[in-house]
């Protein structure tokens, strides 16, 4: 189905970082995207104001503005951000901190959650009714706490997603690494959460894949879980995977536009659920003129899917439970 020329409107926060950059420009060149909003600190590697620039002079018709905040105001993002904000469809949120050495989940989720926590207050304020794509880490106690916060508003919770696009291209890549299949023809569901044993690709639902032995998918099963480390290794401490997470973001987005557009899209998100017993699960969702249209059950599961199925959903209880304490704490406050 072609674009019906409708233009959206997308910010993304944290728009000059590692991910920001790419993510802006990907975004920037689709083309359901009429205005880009980058926001993102006065401290941030590069100016916002920089990054808008050097997009603004890209051969596409999307109108690029920058938008930052000064720490030093003591000011927050709900402060400033109406105009950034305001008349937004998806916003994407790439912001805050990696996992530093020393530093624990826990001490990440506490850093996080309340850079999370500004910026959904402000597009709570002005933009309640766009779809938010949180690549905030943890991703599987962030969105619970950040659902949360929505539903304390009386706004639609279900306007919120975890962006896990990227164990599903990484699934997709491995698998055609090893089996030679083309890419295009492969298509591995990844669900439950986005971290870890929490990560769950369903690799018997893809053709190209169930052609693979148990021992292969074993340890594909653990690459995949494990990802993440192995960019952090190959560049020796200096930096996580951020291209790849901006490529898998715009994936992301670009479903979630055609979906708005009349398009109906499906990738793996994790979203509100009510597929297991957990709140908060991801698995394939339908994205259609009003955001979330439908979240997919999981479907047939191999002996080894259904084992680690279980592992998961016990892992993926508690981080979600520690997402929505840590709010607790937060709103308190």
């Amino acid at each position: 189905m072609a674009p019906s020329g409708k233009k959206f409107k997308v910010c993304v926060c944290g728009g000059a970082g590692g991910i920001g950059q790419p993510l802006s420009m990907l975004m920037a060149m689709d083309e359901r995207v009429g205005e880009l909003s980058i926001y993102d600190l006065s401290v941030s590697m590069v100016p916002a104001e920089g990054v808008a620039a050097d997009l603004s002079h890209i051969e596409r018709p999307s109108k690029v503005k920058a938008y930052s905040l000064d720490i030093k105001s003591g000011k927050k993002p709900v402060d400033v951000m109406e105009e950034c904000l305001k008349g937004c469809d998806l916003v994407l949120i790439p912001a805050g901190v990696p996992r530093k050495p020393g530093m624990d989940r826990a001490d990440l989720l506490n850093v996080n959650i309340g850079i999370a926590k500004d910026l959904m207050e402000a597009c709570a304020k002005f933009c309640p009714n766009a779809m938010v794509g949180l690549i905030v880490n943890p991703v599987n106690s962030v969105v619970p706490a950040m659902c949360e916060l929505y539903t304390q508003r009386g706004l639609d919770p279900r306007r919120i997603c975890g962006v896990t696009t990227l164990d599903v291209v990484r699934a997709n890549k491995f698998v055609h690494e090893a089996t030679g299949a083309p890419m295009e023809s492969i298509q591995v569901s990844v669900v439950g959460g986005h971290a870890g044993a929490t990560i769950l690709p369903l690799f018997s639902q893809d053709a190209a894949a169930a052609t693979m032995s148990a021992d292969s998918i074993a340890a594909m099963d653990k690459r995949v879980q494990d990802a993440g480390t192995e960019v952090v290794t190959a560049k020796a401490g200096k930096g996580s995977a951020t291209l790849s997470m901006a490529y898998a973001g715009a994936r992301f987005g670009r479903a979630v536009l055609a979906g708005l557009d009349g398009e109906r899209r499906m990738e793996c998100s994790y979203v509100m659920s009510s597929v297991t017993e957990l709140p908060f699960f991801t698995s394939k969702v339908t994205f259609g003129p009003k955001g979330v249209e439908e979240v997919h059950p999981l479907g047939a599961l191999s002996a080894h899917e259904q084992k680690r199925l279980e592992e998961a959903k016990k892992l993926l209880k508690v981080e979600i439970e520690d997402g929505l304490k840590a709010f607790g704490g937060l709103s308190k406050l």
